[in-house]
């Protein structure tokens, strides 16, 4: 076996044990930062500042009993959280975590799959998640988890088309699709920065990543408020939680693409290393997403299908016109 083959291999078990126990521990983090919010305690009787409670949520859900609904596809429901957790860790090979750096004398790449279409495989591979939530809610046999099967299917297709809608700009100006390039092309410093060139085109981004990631307040696929769990409701133990662990996974997925594409990614700022400095602007984006579910209420269904097709859309192509006239003059 090829050293290019082990080094692959181990780059993809470190990719999963890492974002997994991340996605974990987000969700202590998340409460905790609600809590503050809204001035309660949060986790605080498991351990230390209740750091334990990760470790007890993980016991939970692997020996909580498994239940399948009788009148349930077997196979399509055991399938649909596997969709989740895969199209999840997938959309991570073409991302670069960090700078190239040497250990022993050997250089290390860290990114899995440095391909040319590196952003178009990513949003391609998490489009595949919208089977997940429907076909789970379609397998369950219920009526609750039939409405949000069918909200996923709305919701997740309208904003993947206005989040791609949204990145062509950026890529026109950039000229390329790997995320390499991307980042490289931020190099000279802040103002360089694609945020700065491309603030609309951020904004839409970070909006429509929102309603992807089904995270507050466009968390319509499984509002408990009206349809108890939505695509969710007869899940339970493990493949419950596998469902959740791919959502927060995708959240640290698309804070690194919005860090890369728009904020410099892991060049260097002033004196603060590159691999440190996307650490921070991941952890910010992190924060700024449990910020937003802290601050703002629900939104109806139609109000969210209204601002996808009749604001961040003409938005969009708005800005890829205002973007090739600049390009072109």
């Amino acid at each position: 076996m090829s050293a290019f083959v082990i080094e692959t291999l181990i780059k993809i078990l470190i990719l999963v044990a890492v974002f997994s126990f991340l996605g974990g521990f987000a969700t202590y983090i998340e409460r905790k930062i609600l809590a503050f919010f809204q001035r309660r305690l949060g986790p605080s009787y498991v351990g230390p500042y209740g750091l334990f409670q990760l470790l007890a949520d993980g016991i939970k859900l692997f020996t909580k009993e498994d239940i399948i609904p009788q009148n349930a596809n077997k196979l399509i429901f055991t399938l649909a959280p596997i969709i989740a957790m895969m199209s999840a860790f997938v959309s991570m090979a073409p991302i670069p975590f960090f700078g190239n750096f040497t250990i022993f004398g050997y250089t290390v790449h860290p990114i899995i799959s440095d391909i040319n279409i590196g952003l178009l495989f990513f949003l391609a591979a998490g489009s595949v998640g919208i089977y997940a939530p429907l076909l789970g809610g379609l397998a369950s046999g219920s009526k609750y988890s039939l409405i949000g099967s069918a909200r996923a299917a709305i919701q997740l297709l309208s904003f993947e088309v206005v989040s791609t809608m949204t990145i062509l700009a950026p890529l026109m100006v950039v000229g390329s699709l790997s995320m390499v390039e991307i980042n490289n092309y931020q190099s000279d410093g802040i103002l360089s920065w694609l945020v700065f060139k491309q603030p609309l085109a951020f904004m839409l981004f970070l909006i429509a990543s929102y309603a992807e990631l089904n995270r507050t307040p466009f968390d319509l696929l499984e509002h408990e408020a009206e349809i108890v769990a939505g695509y969710a409701t007869e899940y339970s133990g493990l493949k419950w939680g596998m469902f959740f662990l791919a959502e927060y996974a995708h959240l640290f997925a698309f804070c690194f693409v919005i860090s890369i594409i728009f904020f410099g990614g892991y060049n260097p700022i002033w004196f603060i290393p590159g691999g440190i400095a996307i650490i921070l602007k991941v952890c910010f984006f992190v924060f700024l997403a449990m910020w937003v579910r802290g601050t703002f209420p629900h939104i109806r269904p139609d109000q969210l299908m209204r601002m996808c097709w009749k604001i961040m859309m003409p938005l969009a192509l708005l800005n890829i016109l205002l973007t090739s006239i600049v390009i072109l003059l």
